[in-house]
């Protein structure tokens, strides 16, 4: 197993997690009610995906 042969620096550490970092949520208008929702899933207002109802309840 591979072990490393030095401490890595606080330096190096740094520049690893230096992209590491959250990222903005993206946020579409929903095609049935217009709400915001995210992209590709279904609207937590109407509950409709793409032009239809998500669940198979009717």
């Amino acid at each position: 197993m591979a072990v490393p042969k030095k401490k890595t620096s606080h330096r190096k550490q740094h520049q690893r997690r230096a992209h590491w970092k959250a990222q903005i949520v993206e946020v579409v208008a929903c095609s049935q009610c217009g709400m915001s929702k995210r992209p590709h899933q279904v609207c937590t207002n109407c509950g409709y995906y793409r032009g239809r109802p998500a669940s198979n309840k009717q």
